[in-house]
């Protein structure tokens, strides 16, 4: 880890205004695809969400359709499934390492 990165970013935080910072927050709800350590194990996933991507896609290949993916996460939208094939097709090695990770994790 970049401790100094980091402490260089808490101290940009830190001198932001109160507005400054809600715009911040603002950017980074926004983003599609999110990664955060401590949520979904790190894994990529739907914004503001606990659905990691690989999730989507594993169930995509198990034959889930555009249909009932919603209608097992009625909080996804058209947009959050679009963005997730879009993710995966730019981070298909990953994603395909988490698939195999956490489904022998569920079998075994």
């Amino acid at each position: 880890m970049n401790t100094r990165l980091v402490d260089s970013l808490v101290q940009i935080i830190e001198s932001l205004t109160p507005e400054e910072r809600i715009f911040l927050q603002e950017q980074l709800s926004s983003k599609p695809i999110q990664v955060t350590v401590g949520v979904c194990g790190g894994q990529p996933r739907i914004r503001n969400t606990r659905i990691p991507v690989w999730t989507l896609v594993a169930f995509r290949q198990q034959g889930a359709d555009e249909e009932e993916l919603p209608r097992n996460y009625p909080t996804l939208t058209d947009d959050d499934l679009t963005d997730a094939w879009a993710y995966y097709e730019q981070h298909r090695e990953e994603l395909d390492q988490a698939i195999i990770t956490f489904t022998e994790d569920d079998d075994g």
